[in-house]
């Protein structure tokens, strides 16, 4: 009985061995490698780290899942037969990454450990910057620091200043000027001429272009956005233009505990209208319903929507103390398919809650002729 149960066990252990011997085994030269010091400006740097099937089936990468957006892969697709070797290649990119980097490539196969994780590391020594980088936009011949100017919050009573710096990149004097500036922007540039390049230098004349926004001017509320265009030695580009941007709001700051006290008060019973499914070309419409709480004249001051498919109606734009009025959206599906979320914003004289933003949500299926 003893030999039996002796050969039992030396049998299941030969086939233990026999089924771990017929599969793919991954043997790595290394799995870690130090790019060590380089300069940003040497680009892309490039390892393969190579491995051998020692297995003695076909070994097959499966995945290989790099652990940044900055580091690129690349990997042997077919299969590795035994004894033979592959590689997983993994490239760092190190503009705009100077300093150490630590990153990680998981790699998946076929074999019993199924999964791998490589390391590659260095050091980057940041580039020079130059007058492309203090200046990134370019309009022809001119860098700007920005072509986008964004005042954030500027209260409705109030005005904001900021400024652009520009530098001439020709070898001409270059003057500046604007068209289309709408009557809340004061826009100005100094100095008025920019001193052309010499031959001798990598730019010109460099400037400041200073933008004020007067929001007692604007007449408006909520996010709005401009467009100017700059003017080069006279002559116009259509692209050449600055967008100056601003959320214009009450300013409740000088309220007192009383008058809060007896401010209006906008409360919505539900700030989401789920509509569901629809088919493309329906229309469907939905009463958002608000209760004026406060002690206080409610003034509705703008209803945006985010999309021209979406029209609203207020019932008034003045609601008393108690009173109970509702928004009427009505959502037009037409050209639209998927999935949908549009939003309408209401700005009022809430203090407590000067901005609400409305939801419309739901799926439009599209209709097969």
């Amino acid at each position: 009985m003893k030999k039996i149960f002796l050969i039992i066990c030396l049998t299941g252990l030969y086939l233990f061995s026999f089924s771990q011997s017929q599969q793919p085994m991954i043997s790595w030269e290394k799995t870690v490698h130090d790019f060590g010091n380089f300069k940003e400006e040497a680009g892309n740097q490039t390892y393969d780290f190579i491995f051998t099937n020692t297995g003695s089936m076909p070994l097959y990468i499966t995945n290989v899942r790099a652990s940044c957006g900055c580091t690129a892969t690349d990997y042997t697709k077919e299969p590795v037969a035994p004894g033979t070797t592959g590689f997983v290649r993994v490239t760092y990119n190190p503009k705009n990454r100077p300093g150490k980097f630590n990153k990680s490539v998981t790699v998946s196969s076929n074999t019993e450990n199924a999964t791998t994780l490589l390391r590659i590391t260095g050091d980057v020594t940041p580039r020079e910057k130059g007058i492309e980088d203090f200046y990134p936009r370019v309009f022809d011949d001119l860098r700007l620091r920005t072509s986008h100017l964004a005042m954030a919050q500027v209260y409705n009573k109030s005005s904001k200043t900021d400024t652009i710096g520009i530098v001439n990149m020709s070898s001409e004097t270059m003057e500046i000027s604007f068209d289309n500036v709408p009557p809340h922007i004061n826009i100005s540039v100094e100095p008025k001429k920019l001193a052309a390049k010499k031959s001798n230098e990598k730019h010109g004349g460099k400037g400041l272009i200073t933008v004020t926004y007067d929001a007692s001017k604007k007449n408006d509320w909520g996010f709005s956005m401009d467009r100017v265009s700059l003017v080069i030695n006279g002559q116009k580009n259509a692209q050449n233009r600055l967008s100056i941007s601003a959320t214009v709001e009450e300013d409740f700051s000088h309220l007192t505990e009383d008058e809060r006290a007896n401010s209006p008060k906008i409360e919505f019973n539900n700030l989401n209208f789920e509509f569901g499914t629809i088919k493309s070309g329906e229309k469907t419409s939905h009463n958002f319903v608000f209760t004026n709480s406060g002690k206080s004249d409610l003034i509705i001051r703008k209803i945006k929507a985010s999309c021209g498919c979406t029209a609203t109606n207020p019932e008034k734009m003045i609601i008393k103390p108690g009173e109970t009025s509702h928004i009427t959206s009505t959502f037009n599906s037409v050209g639209k398919k998927g999935q949908q979320n549009k939003t309408i914003t209401v700005i009022t004289n809430d203090p407590s809650n000067p901005t609400t933003v409305l939801r419309v949500i739901g799926n439009v299926e599209e209709v097969n002729n």
